[in-house]
């Protein structure tokens, strides 16, 4: 049984280390004065010109502008730095290991794309460390390393409990990776980073209730719940393709039947239309093959019902599908379209919006990297996290 980490006794500098959180999470939205600072966070005047006092003298802040005013002293606009530190996100696929450098706003700096095979663990940390190392020359402070992979990820240890597209069981891949890296590391879903991207530059900004549906080969989901990241007691949670949809149906590669995944994933779409590629299968949609087309509106119509139970399950403000199978969105989307309204209850469909976003790689490695900037974002509440990166701290 996993204990339960004692949390630091409130002390003043933990409660400032709160604070100073509460004015950074406000500053990643954009430029804010003083006066409006102290308004989102309910802190006292005082207590903000502290906290900015403190964060500027370490370099995480700047004041950047002046604002208009209806009358008087115009207040001065405070922003992040964002050369003040950086951090490296990797997506692991299964041939290669896509990373970037990026800014404490998540802007890439760098990028560096390698080619690796997931088959042995000790050839993808050392191919991982290697690229961290050419990153970590072209800017510093380097704080640490997010990474995101599919499979099932104990974020809380870093442990891969399994991966998708190995044999990966129980990996300690966090561990491995800081011991080569010597930096600190974030592992987790790679639809998880995704999910990060959403909530640092993509639809999901400041949304409160997001479900992300990735879909390509497999089905994923990231979910943002009551405006966090919902991960689940082991980081399981958003197994999405594995829900069963068809009782006896196709056999998946998880080893059941009926799987959404294995009726609309890439591999199920390949061979209903005898085609070796996707780009093959939707051209033949697009030339006007009948069967081709029907096999994706079949595809919309399935995954529309099934995002429907989700919707009538969490009720989220937001759906996004993304993934490398959108690019096939205007082959599904009337399916899936139809199917959603049929599939959702009366009244929870009048503010629910669906966005369609064609993120490429770059964009799930840019995610781990938002992943890792959302801990620099915290306070270390735990005794055990006093050596973790915080930009929170007085020495950061």
């Amino acid at each position: 049984m996993r204990r339960v980490q004692p949390v630091r006794v409130g002390s003043k500098e933990l409660i400032r280390e709160i604070n100073a959180s509460l004015v950074l999470g406000e500053l990643r939205g954009g430029l804010v004065s003083r006066t409006e600072l102290a308004k989102r966070t309910g802190l006292s005047l005082p207590t903000v010109s502290e906290i900015v006092g403190d964060l500027i003298g370490s370099g995480v802040i700047e004041e950047r502008e002046t604002a208009s005013s209806g009358g008087g002293r115009r207040p001065v606009l405070l922003g992040l730095k964002p050369d003040a530190g950086y951090v490296i996100g990797i997506k692991l696929t299964e041939t290669r290991v896509i990373a970037v450098l990026t800014d404490l706003n998540a802007g890439i700096v760098e990028r560096i794309t390698a080619t690796v095979s997931q088959d042995d663990v000790g050839t993808v940390v050392r191919t991982v460390a290697a690229v961290v190392k050419k990153l970590k020359t072209k800017a510093s402070p380097v704080y640490g390393v997010g990474v995101g992979l599919a499979g099932v990820i104990d974020r809380a240890s870093g442990l891969v409990r399994h991966a998708t597209y190995s044999d990966w069981h129980d990996v300690d891949l966090a561990a491995l990776l800081e011991k080569r890296t010597g930096l600190p590391v974030v592992v987790d879903n790679d639809v998880n980073t995704l999910v990060a991207s959403e909530q640092w530059f993509g639809a999901g900004r400041g949304v409160a209730d997001v479900a992300v549906v990735s879909i390509g080969r497999g089905v994923g989901l990231g979910m943002v719940l009551d405006g966090r990241l919902y991960r689940g007691a082991g980081g399981g949670a958003g197994e999405f393709g594995h829900t069963k949809v068809v009782a006896d149906g196709p056999l998946c590669d998880c080893g059941g039947r009926g799987c959404l995944e294995a009726l609309i994933g890439e591999p199920a779409i390949l061979a209903a239309t005898s085609t070796t590629t996707i780009e093959q299968a939707t051209d033949l949609a697009r030339g006007g093959d009948e069967n081709a087309r029907e096999v994706f509106t079949q595809v919309g119509r399935t995954l529309g019902t099934a995002v429907g139970n989700l919707v009538n399950l969490l009720n989220p403000k937001l759906i996004v599908l993304a993934g490398e199978g959108t690019r096939a969105g205007d082959l599904f989307l009337p399916g899936f379209d139809e199917a959603l309204h049929q599939a959702v209850f009366d009244g929870l469909q009048r503010d629910l919006e669906v966005v369609v976003d064609d993120w490429d790689d770059e964009a799930w490695a840019q995610g781990a990297a938002g992943l890792f900037l959302g801990e620099l974002f915290q306070p270390n509440l735990r005794p055990d996290e006093a050596d973790r990166p915080s930009l929170t701290t007085r020495s950061a």
